[in-house]
Order: C-alpha cells, then structure tokens, then sequence
C-alpha cells in the first residue's frame, strides 16, 4: 500500500509540476504590498484631460471584483484543461505583471482622481468606499486589471477548448470591456493607465500567440520498456 501511494503521489506531482509557475505570487506578492505601503505621498502624478471627462457611477464595482474570479479562472482552467495554453497565459500574465513591478519601483505614480463626496448612498457605494480605503491610488500603469483581463480573454479565443462555443468567447469578451471601463468609472485608473495596458497587452500578443513554434509544448516522447524492446528483437530474429 505504502509503495503504491508512494507512486500515485510521484505521478500526481509528474502530471501537475506546471503548477509551479504559481510560485510566481509569491514574488509578486510581497513586492506589490512593498509598492502599495512605501508609495503614498512622494509620486509622479497620472493625469490626463480625458479623465475629467468620464463621469464616477459605483455600479462598476461588480465587473472591478468579477476580475478577481476571473483571473482566477482562467488560470485554473487551462491549468487543468489545456497545458500549453497555461503556458502561454503564465507567460503574458507574468511577464506584464513583473514589468509592472519594475515601473513602479523607478517611477512611483499615483492619481487624485477618485470622489472625495458620493452623490447617493446605497452598497455599490459603500463597496467603493471599502475599496479604496483598502486599495491606494497608486502604482498604477499599465493597469494590471485592465492588462490581465486583456491576456485571460486572449487565452479564451485562441484555445481550441472554446473555439465552437461562441457563446462563452463572447461573454468572456464583453466581461474584458466591462472590467475595462470599471477602472476609469470607478476612478480607479486614468485613461492613460488603461491605454499602457492595452498597449502592453497587444505587445506580448504579437509576441507570444504569433510565435507558436516557440511556446507551444514539445511533442511528448515515447518510451519503450527494455521487455518491449526484448520483444522487438525476437520478432525480428
């Protein structure tokens, strides 16, 4: 019992070792929370004139915490059902997120862009409130809400899994546009936030689903056990 348990774990590991990109937060995460207690005061601010323009409305707050599941999903998802699109998911969510990371540590930034008065009173606006007491406006560009969402409904149209579900492609879509414009209706992000993510995003694009051969998995071996190869020299004898 012992050696067979043994040999189910060996091989749940072999089968889920892609998991281990995951460790990735583990990086991301403390960095991120040093950005968010160091950068308070002392930034470069983000502003540009089209901010003025777009009107706060609290009813974004759901698409905003959607995006939480969302992310979630889509790496759960081809982590259990499509290895080589999980790769190259990890590899544009990671890669921007870490370059994230590294404009936000030489260049701290922030904005003065969120409502200091609300105009009603209801839970969207207390779930507002709550973000933004817990979530600071700073270390903002490119939008990693805005960037990721980008990179999850990338993963959606080019996976075979849903490529006959037109259905799903779609919501998954018009969820990424949702998201989108919840950052900059929310106050959350200036439109030059939103539009460094996308820019970002349509980067790693062409960098990663235009070069298949270099990110696609390689064709798993087959290997032969020494009785088969036995068998294969007596039928040759």
């Amino acid at each position: 019992m012992k050696t067979a348990a043994k040999e189910t774990f060996y091989a749940f590991i072999e089968k889920n070792k892609h998991g281990l990109l995951l460790l990735y937060f583990l990086i991301y995460l403390p960095w991120f929370g040093h950005l968010e207690k160091t950068v308070t005061t002392h930034f470069h601010v983000i502003h540009v004139a089209l901010d003025d323009y777009i009107p706060f409305c609290e009813y974004f707050i759901i698409p905003y915490f959607l995006w939480f599941g969302y992310i979630a999903w889509g790496l759960g998802y081809f982590f259990l059902k499509n290895k080589n699109e999980y790769f190259k998911l990890c590899t544009v969510l990671f890669t921007g997120m870490t370059i994230f990371l590294i404009i936000s540590t030489i260049y701290p930034n922030g904005h003065y862009l969120r409502p200091t008065e609300f105009e009603r009173n209801n839970i969207f606006v207390h779930m507002v409130k709550w973000l933004y007491a817990t979530d600071t406006a700073t270390n903002l560009f490119p939008s990693i809400h805005v960037y990721n969402s980008i990179a999850v409904n990338m993963a959606v149209w080019h996976s075979e899994n849903f490529k006959k579900n037109k259905a799903f492609r779609f919501g998954s879509a018009a969820l990424m546009m949702s998201i989108i414009l919840s950052t900059m209706f929310l106050k959350q992000h200036s439109v030059f936030d939103v539009a460094t993510g996308i820019i970002l995003a349509v980067f790693m694009y062409t960098l990663v689903y235009s070069n298949n051969a270099v990110f696609s998995l390689p064709r798993e071996r087959r290997y032969e056990t020494c009785a088969a190869r036995r068998t294969k020299k007596l039928h040759r004898v």
